[in-house]
């Protein structure tokens, strides 16, 4: 009879919930496993079958890793503040506390149902005023340390979108908004931001410490953009007091500037122009004020710019050398002004050529009349550099430029600072008064958490504010002094929360600091921690970041917070696109637990092929994972519900050496999360356990254990059935005997006259006479001696028996 997952899932579910089997205790006496899951941001929606596949790696390695002795730190909670939540409530009226709350509770009771062996007593959710009370404690930390500061930023500002807001550079497309197509304006705006570039030295170099994906480290390396060069000051001719300074990586090519480029926003843009050029100017800067930074910095698109009608003077050589202004140069990176050598850069290259601009070779090879020369070569017309090489030009360069005081060696980031604020309700309150004197405050640490006010009036401000600057009650403060003020009505952004849910999780009750310092000791850093690879520079960056002020701060004891990190690929629609709701090809969850099984759902993604790749969804392959499961059930189950008669402590030794392999092929494939390879050898172990006369209970024990981490429901039931009372939770992981691995018995071809007529299986240490004996007295081969004499026999130990015959 073929087992009822519905039954046994819903009973061990609710038997773990009772007995709080996944509790987790701070038990410093074991070694630890910190096994992390990016949590969900709540939607709508609702899980669908991607979902489950990394937390089925981490459930996975968390209850082998529990049998195998180690305290296990495995929690959930919710990443819930965020912009569709508060859509939602600006279309129906409703406050998006209560939509998240319904949202949560759905993702619970679907997690739930997959079996996870989640520590719930350690639920944790960013929304929760408990919560938030410390990523504001961490916040004025921030500002305390001068990384949080205020400033004026051009930020992308779209009117007409909820009201009125900024949205990210990644939101906005041909200066559109992603969602809806709203008009975007470059605008100043004043903001909060984080020094993150504080710590762009420190971000990069421990990347080398860390067990991460090599494509991961790439990606926050060229995100923080970490470039040596030389910063260089041109003056304006005609100007005593005005410099332009620019940062270059090659120094060494300042002979071959033949002109300037301004980002247009640049503070001297409008004080160079000249009275003839403004107009153009003018009309220029109006013209791009709808593009993004992605879109002006795109390689592809045609080189626009106009001429400012002033000159910056070369230092190293006096020549004049005319200022334009161009929205490829940003005045967020490096200094907003470049010095162009279009001989040397191809995107200079095209500017020039365009505007027919000089273009003045200054490294000998390429031909620079139809293309920009890129490659390496000495210095030719360059003066004190000729016939120099590029590193010691650099060098040279630089030296020569701070001789003369008119430069000096720098190193540069990409990297910007990161704007912190949000014009929009559903965020963290920032804990800040402007008071009416032109002072800033923080909210005293022992008044947080500074709670988000209940309110159904969300619609905008109107005056690019968030829509809390419409609820005048909670913005005017007065201090004991009469002092009028105004609360910050801007709200931190949606990374806020998940830049330390890791250390929450640890202590998540504690009201008097973030974790307790002793548990932070014992649980930090994050041992696994799986995820999507699309978090690759947002989220894992900015909590690095918070993790490594933390760690100055002496708050946490390690520098970085997640040792190892995977990234799972995607599960694809049938289609092999990308699952979304708008094609149609979305599979829910509740569908496979409710014809299937949660230990089907489980078995089948991990089956699918290896963690971090991308595969697509196959209904074949789900029926074939609980066909599988069913096998297994079968092996020792009779129709009865009962133990099979072979299965007995009577061991034969015919299962000795593939159960030895299997124990030690599935142990090495899960440690390393090879799930796939680990259920493909579990699948050859249950054909030959089928093939067998005896199941040794001891064997079924231990298949039993190897699949409890992937199929934990199944397994439950049959630990039960094979006579256990507890739990196989924490049952000890199997062990391999090494001597049983040893091949002690091989198969040798037989054959006559070199036709292949039999198989035959020796003792490997046998003899060429034992092994010629076996080889005649097999029946096949006498078939066929028959009415012939045999001339020779010869054997190869392990390999062949040849019989000669005439």
């Amino acid at each position: 009879m073929a087992y009822n997952h519905e039954v046994i899932e819903r009973k061990w579910q609710h038997y773990w919930k009772e007995n709080k089997t996944f509790k987790t205790y701070d038990d410093s006496s074991k070694k630890k496993f910190y096994a992390l899951d990016m949590f969900p941001y709540p939607s709508g929606q609702g899980l669908h079958v991607g979902h489950p596949e990394g937390y089925t790696a981490t459930d996975i390695v968390s209850r082998m890793k529990r049998m195998q002795g180690y305290n296990v730190l495995h929690p959930m909670g919710w990443d819930a503040f965020g912009l569709p939540a508060e859509q939602y409530a600006l279309k129906t009226g409703h406050n998006p506390k209560d939509f998240t709350a319904q949202n949560i509770k759905t993702f619970k009771r679907q997690i739930k149902s997959l079996g996870f062996s989640y520590d719930w007593d350690r639920e944790i959710n960013t929304t929760d005023p408990s919560y938030y009370k410390w990523t504001q404690w961490i916040f004025e930390q921030l500002y305390k340390k001068g990384l949080a500061y205020e400033d004026k930023i051009m930020v992308n500002w779209a009117p007409d979108f909820m009201g009125g807001t900024v949205v990210a550079n990644e939101e906005v497309i041909d200066g559109k908004t992603e969602r809806g197509g709203y008009p975007v304006y470059r605008v100043p705006m004043r903001q909060w931001v984080l020094r993150i570039t504080a710590y762009a030295d420190r971000l990069i170099d421990d990347l080398d410490d860390l067990d991460w994906p090599e494509s991961i480290k790439e990606q926050q390396r060229n995100w923080i953009g970490r470039s040596e060069g030389a910063s260089v000051f041109f003056n304006v001719a005609g100007s005593d007091d005005q410099k332009i300074e620019v940062f270059t990586t090659r120094p060494d090519t300042l002979f071959g500037a033949s002109y300037m480029v301004l980002a247009p926003e640049h503070e001297l843009v409008d004080e160079i122009t000249t009275d003839e050029q403004r107009e153009a100017v003018n009309a220029y800067k109006q013209q791009i004020e709808s593009k993004s930074d992605l879109e002006r910095t795109d390689l592809n698109k045609n080189k626009s710019g106009v001429f400012t009608g002033a000159y910056g003077i070369n230092p190293i050589n006096g020549k004049q050398v005319p200022i334009w202004i161009g929205d490829y140069v940003l005045a967020s990176y490096g200094t907003g002004a470049i010095m162009a050598v279009p001989a040397h850069d191809e995107r200079d290259y095209d500017f020039a050529k365009k505007f027919e601009l000089p273009i003045l070779p200054v490294i000998e090879g390429g031909d620079v009349a139809n293309e920009a020369y890129t490659g390496d070569g000495v210095h030719i017309n360059s003066d004190f550099l000729n016939g120099l090489g590029k590193k010691e030009a650099v060098s040279k360069a630089i030296d020569w430029l701070e001789s003369h005081n008119v430069g000096k060696k720098k190193v540069n980031f990409r990297l910007r600072d990161w704007i912190f604020s949000r014009q929009r309700y559903w965020g963290e309150p920032i804990p800040v008064i402007h008071w009416e004197d032109g002072e800033t405050t923080l909210i005293p640490e022992d008044e947080l958490p500074l709670k988000l006010p209940a309110t159904h009036q969300l619609e905008p401000s109107g005056t690019g504010e968030s829509p809390l600057a419409n609820l005048d009650d909670w913005v005017n403060v007065v201090d004991e002094n009469g002092r009028k003020g105004k609360r910050e009505t801007n709200t931190m952004p949606q990374w806020a929360g998940s830049s330390w849910y890791f250390l929450r999780y640890i202590d998540p009750h504690n009201d008097k600091a973030v974790a307790d310092p002793e548990k932070l000791k014992y649980w930090l850093p994050v041992d696994l921690y799986i995820g999507g690879a699309e978090h690759a520079v947002l989220h894992l960056l900015y909590a690095r970041f918070w993790h490594k002020v933390l760690y100055d701060l002496g708050v946490v004891p390690t520098k970085e917070p997640f040792h190892k990190l995977v990234n799972q690929g995607m599960i694809l629609g049938t289609n092999h696109e990308k699952m979304s709701k708008s094609k149609g090809n979305v599979i829910n969850p509740d569908e496979i637990v409710n014809a299937y099984g949660a230990d089907t759902l489980r078995i089948y993604e991990m089956f699918m092929g290896p963690l971090d790749a991308s595969k697509p969804w196959s209904t074949e392959g789900i029926s074939g994972a609980h066909k599988w499961l069913d096998r297994v059930w079968r092996l020792m189950i009779d129709d009865n519900n009962h133990l099979r008669d072979r299965v007995t402590t009577v061991n034969d030794h015919k299962l000795d050496k593939i159960y030895n392999e299997t124990v030690k092929i599935v142990t090495d494939d899960m440690t390393n999360l090879r799930f796939n390879v680990a259920i493909s050898q579990m699948m050859v172990f249950v054909n030959e356990a089928y093939k067998a006369d005896n199941l040794p209970i001891i064997y079924m024990e231990g298949l039993v254990k190897m699949l409890s981490p992937i199929a934990p429901h199944i397994t439950e039931e049959l630990w039960q059935l094979l006579g256990h009372t507890e739990t196989i939770t924490y049952a000890q992981w199997p062990t391999f005997d090494e001597s049983k691995l040893v091949v002690d018995e091989v198969e040798l071809a037989v054959q006559v006259n070199g036709k292949v007529r039999s198989h035959i299986k020796v003792a490997t240490k046998a003899t060429k006479d034992e092994i010629e004996k076996i080889a005649l007295a097999d029946e096949n081969v006498k078939m066929h001696l028959q009415d012939v004499t045999v001339r020779k026999v010869i054997v190869i130990p392990n390999k062949i028996v040849n019989i000669v015959v005439g």
